[in-house]
């Protein structure tokens, strides 16, 4: 099958606004996106270099550390968060050195070729009901920081955990948030140990799920920055137009009230389905794009929350790819920006109208990007990225990227 499409005079246009725009750069600096495996049909990780590259994403988070994806990471200057799973806290806790050799064998032979930056050790720990490891992770997180420094790359890697927004008892006002009572235990040492390795707070903020909650009493506006009245803070008198900053802010005010000021907090994980169960409301294509890209114009504009203004939004989106083999309701298999074939869920509106209605730079994440109707750009060394090596089959890939060529005005896409 061939579909050829007439490039337009457009296509330079945005191509020199991607490279000169200083919003743009600004936003690939703060802007991530969560590469889940959870499917059959992904492509292989040479492809996924290749797409994010073109994207102009350079902020990756993993939920393990899976070598084939770092290896093909090497030299493309993405900056990666790579994972410890929460089956394997308990017996780092207890044994420093299995934690030393999770890092010989995870970290140390792909630097500094692959960017690690971040090691998360376990994800969403106090969302479940296992005290056990609760009490590990802090443990566990201390021996892999000194495995870190032991092997000389405490200077490159710093060493984290994720959160659930709901280890929060109050998060509105934003200014009275505070942490669950029951996980104070692990939380207060939690932060101090982030004070003292200036290490970031990841928390994983879906407004999605407070919308599919209760969609006759939240604001949808409100939850996809779109214009909306906004509410304010009785105790601060700021004024919130959208969930996700009040949730930071509230972040903030609970580690305040557990005497910390000294500590970053960073979104490890948020987006929005395009699809969902009947009895998910919101999870439609048009919520999904204004989410992702109302938020995405936030980033270009170096936009911070009302209580920390200077300080901009670190978001990395979860996700990239839709994920068929997830467990759960369909919002779970729905995340994605791209389908496995590299074709987009849906276009991400950037300020020509549409979706959000707003007016905003160009976005190099635009889904729009890989549309057969878009303004294709297709960098240098694009094609040979997404061919296979020979016959061989590729390890993870079901249907592969398409074949993307260059003939003059035209592109041809086989």
């Amino acid at each position: 099958m061939e579909l050829c499409v007439r490039a337009s005079s457009l296509l330079l246009g945005l191509l020199l606004q991607l490279l000169s725009s200083v919003d743009v750069v600004s936003a690939a600096q703060k802007f991530g996106i969560n590469y889940g495996q959870i499917a059959n049909n992904l492509p292989d990780p040479t492809q996924v270099a290749g797409l994010l590259q073109s994207l102009n994403v350079n902020k990756v988070k993993l939920y393990d550390a899976d070598p084939k994806v770092l290896m093909a990471f090497a030299n493309t200057g993405v900056e990666f968060i790579i994972a410890i799973g929460n089956e394997n806290l308990q017996s780092m806790a207890g044994n420093p050195g299995a934690a030393r050799q999770w890092v010989t064998q995870h970290v140390q032979p792909f630097l500094p070729a692959t960017r690690i930056t971040c090691i998360t050790v376990g994800n969403e720990v106090f969302s479940g009901n296992d005290t056990g490891m609760m009490a590990s992770l802090l443990p566990a997180m201390k021996a892999i920081y000194a495995a870190v420094g032991e092997l000389g790359l405490g200077g490159q890697v710093t060493v984290s955990s994720a959160h659930s927004v709901n280890v929060l008892a109050t998060s509105f006002p934003p200014s009275s948030g505070a942490f669950r009572e029951d996980l104070a235990q692990y939380i207060q040492p939690l932060l101090d140990f982030h004070g003292q390795t200036n290490s970031p707070f990841l928390i994983n903020a879906y407004p999605f799920f407070a919308y599919k909650a209760s969609p006759g009493s939240v604001s949808l506006p409100y939850v996809l920055f779109e214009p909306n009245p906004g509410v304010r803070d009785p105790n601060t008198n700021l004024s919130y137009d959208n969930m996700l900053y009040a949730q930071i802010d509230a972040v903030y005010a609970a580690m305040k009230a557990m005497g910390h000021t000294d500590i970053g907090v960073r979104i490890s994980e948020t987006g929005w389905p395009s699809k969902g169960d009947e009895d998910e409301a919101g999870a439609t294509v048009e919520n999904a794009a204004a989410y992702n890209g109302n938020l995405m114009q936030r980033i270009a504009m170096n936009q911070g929350t009302p209580l920390k203004p200077n300080v901009p939004i670190d978001v990395f989106v979860f996700a990239l790819f839709n994920e068929d083999m997830k467990p759960g309701p369909t919002s779970e298999r729905n995340y994605g920006l791209f389908y496995p074939n590299g074709s987009p869920v849906y276009a991400i509106n950037t300020g020509a109208g549409g979706v959000s209605g707003r007016t905003g730079p160009f976005d190099p994440y635009s889904a729009q990007m890989f549309s057969s109707a878009s303004r294709l750009a297709v960098p240098s060394g694009f094609e040979s990225s997404f061919q296979t090596n020979g016959n061989q089959p590729l390890s993870r890939t079901i249907e592969s990227f398409p074949r993307v060529t260059t003939v003059a005005a035209t592109i041809q896409i086989e």
